[in-house]
């Protein structure tokens, strides 16, 4: 009996220890006496949506090279993608099923595609490099998004199979070394978009068939104590797709079939959502900052549309 009590003791020790540092994390600020946030906060009531390019398939992976340039990638008909001007070109050969796309510093862009592969291509020369494909020797399932981290390691989402019912996703983790893939989160029902916070403490990733976003302590946070919890819960639409960050760590949701980009703030209180002009589709998969703009693909009509917004993105690993 003695042991008995012993033992719950010295637990309920513990778990005092690891609630005192979870609450350590996060800073008290008062309660305010009116609404938290307004959409105003982030665009101007005179900021107007514009129409940057049309192509055709499934636009998805949009992001920026150092010169500006659009890069975007097709998982309906396996083509890597710029834009210039209001242009669409394809680039290079094509690919299977490609659908997250992230430049690494080095000026290669990674790819994440539907067949479980994460390969690199070289805009250059256009060489395609496997970077992995496997997992304690079993091949991947269908991967979906990517971001880097500060040090050049990769997080990617790998949903395939998996769904409200059968939530068997997975998010890994590659070190900037490239050695041996990590494990970084599971049970997940459909992993689709991910980013980073701006202090790189939390990885967002979109549980898109539970219509949420979930926060992670990322691989090189400074106390991982902190429990995973549901950063962002939505409705309507289907899910969570594609995922930006400015740099007061604001998080820009694009809404899947909901026709909007939802924002919310560094503790998850909702700022409100930035909808698509009506004759817009409502397929928002993939978002990217350039230059004081907020840009968006919808792949329903197959368009690239861009608004003005307030506040500066976060610079992407690639451009630093």
């Amino acid at each position: 009996m003695k042991k008995k009590v012993l033992v719950v003791t010295i637990l309920f020790l513990l778990s005092l220890v690891t609630v005192a540092g979870a609450k350590s994390l996060f800073v008290s600020q008062p309660v305010p006496t009116k609404e938290r946030h307004s959409i105003s906060e982030i665009i101007s009531p005179k900021s107007q949506w514009e129409k940057v390019a049309t192509g055709s398939g499934f636009m998805e992976g949009i992001n920026f090279d150092r010169n500006g340039k659009i890069w975007m990638v097709n998982p309906a008909t396996g083509e890597i993608m710029t834009v210039e001007a209001d242009k669409v070109s394809v680039v290079g050969e094509k690919y299977q099923l490609p659908v997250g796309a992230k430049f690494h510093k080095d000026g290669r862009l990674f790819i994440t595609d539907l067949t479980g592969e994460l390969y690199a291509y070289n805009t250059t020369t256009g060489e395609r490099t496997t970077i992995v494909n496997s997992f304690n020797g079993l091949p991947l399932n269908g991967l979906n998004d990517l971001v880097f981290d500060n040090s050049g390691g990769v997080y990617f989402t790998e949903p395939m199979g998996s769904s409200a019912t059968k939530p068997i996703g997975r998010v890994f983790y590659l070190p900037p070394d490239g050695s041996e893939l990590q494990l970084f989160q599971e049970n997940i029902a459909y992993p689709n978009g991910i980013a980073l916070s701006a202090d790189g403490q939390r990885v967002y990733i979109s549980e898109f068939a539970k219509n949420q976003i979930i926060s992670v302590p990322s691989t090189n946070a400074k106390d991982q104590r902190e429990t995973p919890f549901v950063f962002g819960q939505f409705e309507g639409g289907i899910g969570p797709d594609g995922l930006a960050v400015d740099t007061k760590g604001n998080l820009y949701v694009a809404h899947f079939q909901a026709g909007e980009i939802a924002v919310l703030d560094a503790s998850g209180f909702k700022y409100g959502t930035i909808r698509l002009p009506k004759d817009a589709g409502t397929f928002t998969t993939n978002l990217a900052f350039h230059n004081g703009y907020l840009y968006v693909t919808e792949s329903l009509k197959n368009e690239v549309w861009r608004i003005n917004v307030k506040q500066k993105g976060l610079q992407p690993y690639g451009l630093q």
